[in-house]
């Protein structure tokens, strides 16, 4: 059965491949800011979406959404407007523990039927530097949360408390997992 990733992301690229499938990708614009103030709400709303708009342009295969987001004290934050909205965020970020969630959506583009789910993990950041923060802050503009775990030369993640790949953006062993319940078909997680 073949994914369609309804993503810009490099990184869900990069590891959509996991799932041991076919994929294809779809670039879908989709309105990201949404009045949804819970944060499990969101990323499920915002993965449907995205699923949606790849399943209107496919006639086969299985949509594949997702979205993330960072939760601070409360507060969701998603990509930065700017390298000042960056800033800032690093700056309130920094030294912390908070949540990052994923949601994800699967669609089949045939039937219609779909299911949406969500993945939660901790990360606790560094305390950097004030010239640390504002070189870092041009570098992750397309990133929920204005940092990218995954950039080892930021060295600003200092620990990951559950799935690595949720905080890139993309939980592969649950969506591996959900695929092979939800749809009948064996995605291989290849660790």
């Amino acid at each position: 059965m073949n994914i369609i990733l309804c993503s810009a992301s490099e990184r869900r690229r990069k590891l959509v491949c996991r799932l041991g499938a076919p994929y294809t990708v779809f670039r879908p614009d989709v309105d990201e800011n949404l009045p949804v103030k819970d944060p499990v709400k969101l990323v499920k709303k915002l993965a449907l979406s995205k699923a949606l708009a790849g399943a209107r342009r496919f006639s086969g295969g299985i949509a594949l959404g997702v979205d993330t987001i960072v939760v601070f004290r409360g507060e969701i934050i998603g990509k930065p407007a700017s390298p000042a909205d960056a800033h800032r965020i690093l700056k309130k970020l920094n030294g912390s523990v908070h949540r990052v969630y994923s949601g994800f959506a699967l669609l089949d583009c045939k039937s219609g039927r779909a299911v949406t789910d969500c993945e939660v993990t901790r990360g606790k950041l560094r305390r950097l530097p004030a010239e640390r923060i504002k070189e870092l802050s041009t570098r992750h503009l397309d990133k929920a949360g204005a940092y990218a775990v995954q950039e080892k030369s930021d060295a600003f993640v200092e620990k990951i408390y559950g799935d690595y790949n949720n905080v890139v953006g993309f939980p592969v062993k649950k969506i591996s997992k959900r695929l092979s319940e939800v749809f009948g078909e064996y995605f291989d997680f290849k660790r």
